[in-house]
């Protein structure tokens, strides 16, 4: 996949923009737009989806519902990617003009304030992982390759969930499963089942780090 590090915030602000209003994300959406990240749909692709989703809304004659999750989009992106996907077989590789550019002051500050947030939790592995955090951030260098810093930190991420996830009550799991069955409701039927399931686990995923305030580590979340 592309070096997308604005990845999640192009495709808020495309989809706040088509809506007409700063609706914040909900956790549903933050999720599934990470399920669109981890199965390599393309920044281009989901963009496209968005913008197709909402002028089939434009020219309804009724907009008695506005969109008010991005999951309503979904059928589109995906549809929009295998598009994509079919136009570029045979075609030479086109390299994208959207990937981000990283500034290392910005890397260096988001890893420090992540070591610090994490050096304060009480789960096991994070003194490790902050202190991990700690030395990414001392040895950044212009020379330094951005997509293996980003496999590091997704590793040190999946360890912190894992532990977290062992710490966590069969309550309180049930409770979180819970709120994703009832957040998907409406867009089950506009979904592969395959998406259904990841988009699942991403939802459990992010509420448990939010819940228990374990930051984001993926430079997507820059």
């Amino acid at each position: 996949m592309e070096n997308y590090f604005n990845y999640f915030t192009e495709i808020e602000e495309r989809f706040q923009k088509r809506r007409g209003s700063a609706l914040l994300l909900s956790t549903l959406d933050w999720a599934l737009i990470e399920t669109w990240k981890d199965a390599g749909i393309s920044l281009e692709a989901a963009l496209r989806g968005i913008d197709e989703t909402f002028d089939k809304y434009d020219r309804r004659p009724s907009k008695s519902k506005k969109v008010n999750s991005l999951a309503y989009c979904a059928q589109e992106v995906l549809s929009s990617a295998e598009e994509m996907k079919e136009a570029a077989v045979g075609a030479a590789p086109v390299k994208s003009t959207a990937s981000g550019t990283l500034q290392l002051d910005d890397v260096r500050a988001f890893l420090e304030k992540n070591s610090a947030t994490i050096a304060d939790l009480s789960i096991p592995g994070a003194k490790a992982a902050a202190e991990s955090l700690k030395t990414a951030a001392a040895e950044l260098s212009p020379a330094l390759n951005m997509e293996d810093l980003e496999r590091k930190l997704t590793v040190m991420e999946e360890r912190l969930f894992a532990a977290l996830f062992a710490a966590t009550s069969d309550e309180e799991l049930v409770q979180v499963r819970r709120e994703a069955d009832s957040a998907m409701a409406p867009y089950r039927s506009k979904m592969p089942s395959l998406q259904i399931e990841q988009l699942q686990k991403q939802f459990v995923h992010k509420r448990l780090l939010e819940k228990h305030g374990v930051p984001r580590l993926s430079l997507f979340y820059m």
